[in-house]
């Protein structure tokens, strides 16, 4: 495929915060059904790459294109940000609910100042949604009423109200404890299963290998190593790879 089919085509992309540059000429593709992990240690670049694929971080040089948009250039309409924000979905470490909202009303909230639903539309849709992730239940509840693992699975289902055709997920275990880890991969599974477009940010490694078509490894702000998730994870060709992957304590058989 040429990098115009590619739901996320990026070339020499560079970012960099002052004096320090994070991104150093990053480049790939990924295509519409993919799922692709993104690993490294920490301060290699993962969470900025994730974030320059939907304008939380605007790139400083090379070419990013993203569901057809141009992020390239240094400034996007309010029609193309608005484009963007919709068709790319994004989970953070942290749930960032409004505390003083309802789960359903945290759900409904965009859909209808952003997609313009009507009030009836965005909650039918917040409980497919909710029904999805196992927490219609909860729809009346607040987050303060809810588990970590709960949290996250909301912060899940509130992307997937804006119905987009790529989500990213920026390490949204890390702030889990270790029981409520698996509710949350095991939705990220059905979505992949269901054919969505994600780019994930990890450190879980055996999601990484089970779930994810391809691996991209980041060292100090470069691609070190990319490929087949199970052959980069079980036969890694870099020094730096099987380092990090015996420092996770990940077995590979």
């Amino acid at each position: 495929m040429n990098s115009t089919s590619a739901a996320i085509a990026f070339n020499q992309l560079e970012k960099s915060f002052g004096t320090l540059k994070v991104l150093k000429g990053v480049t790939g593709q990924i295509h519409s059904g993919e799922v692709i992990a993104v690993i490294g240690s920490s301060g290699c670049g993962k969470s900025t790459l994730l974030r320059c694929f939907n304008r939380l971080e605007a790139i400083n040089g090379g070419q990013l294109r993203v569901n057809g948009i141009d992020l390239s250039q240094p400034h996007l309409t309010a029609q193309q940000l608005r484009q963007l924000r919709t068709e790319v979905g994004m989970v953070f470490q942290q749930f960032n609910l409004f505390p003083h909202m309802s789960v359903l009303d945290n759900l409904t909230l965009s859909p209808q100042k952003v997609l313009k639903q009507s009030p009836g539309e965005s909650r039918e849709v917040a409980r497919f949604f909710l029904d999805k992730v196992g927490l219609l239940q909860k729809a009346g509840a607040y987050p303060d009423q809810l588990s970590g693992g709960q949290k996250q699975r909301v912060a899940i289902a509130r992307s997937l109200c804006m119905k987009p055709k790529i989500m990213l997920f920026d390490e949204p275990t890390s702030a889990l404890d270790p029981e409520l880890v698996g509710e949350v991969l095991s939705v990220m599974q059905q979505l992949a299963e269901e054919g969505m477009t994600m780019v994930i940010v990890t450190h879980e490694m055996q999601f990484a290998r089970e779930v994810a078509h391809r691996v991209i490894f980041l060292n100090q702000g470069c691609v070190e190593e990319e490929g087949a998730a199970r052959q980069v994870l079980t036969h890694p060709k870099s020094d730096r790879l099987r380092t990090f992957l015996s420092r996770m304590n990940f077995a590979k058989a």
